[in-house]
C-alpha cells in the first residue's frame, strides 16, 4: 500500500548502515497503510479455516498466522500511538491534507476486524472460547465504529477539503469503503454467542445494514475507479499492485452475504428459504467477476515487475484482496458441494501465501536495510 513516502526504492540512496534501530526507524512516516500488513497476515489465517479441505498441519499454520497478526496489531498499535502523539503535524497532513494517504484510514478498521475473527475461530484453541469471544466481541465492536467512521469521514474530507479529481481516481479510494462490508462478513460468528432472541437479531440485522453501506458505496465509487484508471492510467509504477485493492469488496461481499445467510438460519428462519439460494447465485457472478479482474491484475503486475517495479508497502494489496475471494470461494464450495469451487478455494489459497510471503519478505528487508521509515 501506498503513501506519500512509498517513492521507488531505486531512486532513494540507501541508508548509512548503522547498528541501533532508533537510527534507522523514523516514526514520522509510519502511515495507517502498515495495517495492511497485519490484514495481509490474519487474512492467511482465517483462510486456513474457511478452506473446505482439511490438511494435516493446516489448522496450526492457521494459528500459528493468527498469532503473528496479532501480534503485529499490538506493535502497530503501539508504534501508531507514538506517531499520533509525538508526530502530530506528520498525523494531521496524512489525514487532513494528503487524500493519498487519507483513504488508507480504511486499514486499521480492517486490521482489528480480521484479527479479531481470527481470534474466534483460531485463537479459542489456544485462549479458550470465553477469552476468544470476549476479544472478538470488543476488536468488531471497535473495528465496526472506527470502519462506519472512516466510510463517512473520509469521502467527506474528499469532498469538502481534499484537493481530488474523479479523473484521477484509483483503487486505494476504495479502501475506506470496503470496511463495512469486512465488518459485515465477521459479525455473524459472534451471533451464536449472543442471548437468543432480540440480542441475535439485532446483530444481524446490523450486519445486513453493514452489507448495504459497503456494497453500495463500493457500487457508487467503481465507475469513478475505473474512470480514473482508464483516463489518467497509473501514475508510477509502484501504484500497480492496488489493481488488486478491486477484488477486495468482491470477494468480501460474497463472503458476507454466504455468512449473514447462515446466520439468519437459526436467527431468522422465515428468511433461510430466499436467502440460500441469494447467497449462491449472487457468490457465482462475482467471483467471476473477481477472476476476470484478477487476470488483468496479475498480467499488470507482470508487466509491471519486467519494467523495473520495486517492493513498496503496496505489495501488500497483493494479500488481503485476494484472501477475501479465499473466503468467498470456499463459502461458495461448502454451499453448492460443487468441487470446482473447493479448488478454486485452494488454487487461490496458495496464490496468497505466495503473495504473503513476497510482501513480508519484501517488508522485513526494507525495514532491516533502512529502506522502510528510514531517517
Amino acid at each position: 500500500m501506498s503513501t506519500s513516502a512509498d517513492v521507488p526504492l531505486r531512486t532513494r540512496p540507501a541508508a548509512p548502515a548503522t547498528t541501533g534501530a532508533r537510527s534507522r526507524l523514523d516514526l514520522a512516516q509510519l502511515g495507517p497503510n502498515w495495517y495492511a500488513a497485519v490484514m495481509g497476515t490474519a487474512i492467511v489465517a482465517n483462510g486456513a479455516a474457511a478452506l473446505p479441505v482439511r490438511v494435516p498441519g493446516l489448522i496450526g499454520f492457521g494459528e500459528l498466522m493468527w498469532a503473528l497478526g496479532a501480534t503485529a496489531l499490538v506493535v502497530l498499535a503501539g508504534a501508531r500511538l507514538v506517531h499520533l502523539t509525538r508526530h502530530r503535524e506528520a498525523a494531521r497532513t496524512q489525514l487532513l491534507d494528503n487524500p493519498a494517504t487519507a483513504v488508507f484510514y480504511g486499514c486499521p478498521p480492517m486490521a482489528l476486524l480480521s484479527v479479531g475473527l481470527g481470534t474466534l475461530l483460531l485463537g479459542s484453541r489456544v485462549i479458550g472460547t470465553g477469552p476468544a469471544v470476549a476479544v472478538d466481541a470488543v476488536l468488531w465492536g471497535v473495528g465496526t465504529l472506527y470502519a462506519l467512521t472512516v466510510a463517512a469521514g473520509i469521502p467527506y474530507l474528499m469532498i469538502t477539503r481534499h484537493p481530488v479529481s474523479a479523473l484521477e481516481a484509483n483503487p486505494t479510494w476504495l479502501l475506506p469503503v470496503v470496511a463495512p462490508l469486512v465488518a459485515s462478513a465477521c459479525g455473524p460468528a459472534l451471533i451464536p454467542h449472543l442471548p437468543a432472541g432480540t440480542p441475535q437479531q439485532a446483530m444481524l440485522y446490523g450486519c445486513w445494514a453493514l452489507f448495504g453501506v459497503g456494497l453500495l458505496a463500493t457500487l457508487v465509487l467503481l465507475p469513478v475507479v475505473f474512470t480514473g484508471l482508464f483516463h489518467t492510467k497509473l501514475p508510477t509504477l509502484v501504484l500497480t499492485p492496488a489493481l488488486f485493492l478491486v477484488l477486495g469488496p468482491l470477494g468480501q461481499s460474497v463472503t458476507a452475504i454466504h455468512q449473514l445467510a447462515d446466520a439468519s438460519r437459526p436467527v431468522l428462519p422465515s428468511l433461510a428459504p430466499v436467502l440460500l439460494p441469494l447467497a449462491e447465485l449472487y457468490g457465482v457472478a462475482v467471483i467471476g467477476v473477481a477472476m476476470l479482474w484478477l487476470a488483468v491484475a496479475l498480467t499488470a503486475n507482470l508487466r509491471a515487475r519486467r519494467a523495473g517495479m520495486p517492493f513498496a508497502m503496496t505489495w501488500w494489496a497483493f494479500t488481503f484482496p485476494v484472501g477475501t475471494c479465499v473466503t468467498g470461494a470456499a463459502a461458495l464450495a461448502r454451499h453448492t458441494g460443487f468441487g470446482g469451487f473447493t479448488g478454486l478455494a485452494v488454487g487461490l489459497y496458495l496464490l496468497l501465501c505466495t503473495a504473503w510471503v513476497l510482501a513480508a519478505g519484501g517488508t522485513a528487508t526494507g525495514l532491516l536495510r533502512g529502506r522502510l521509515l528510514a531517517r
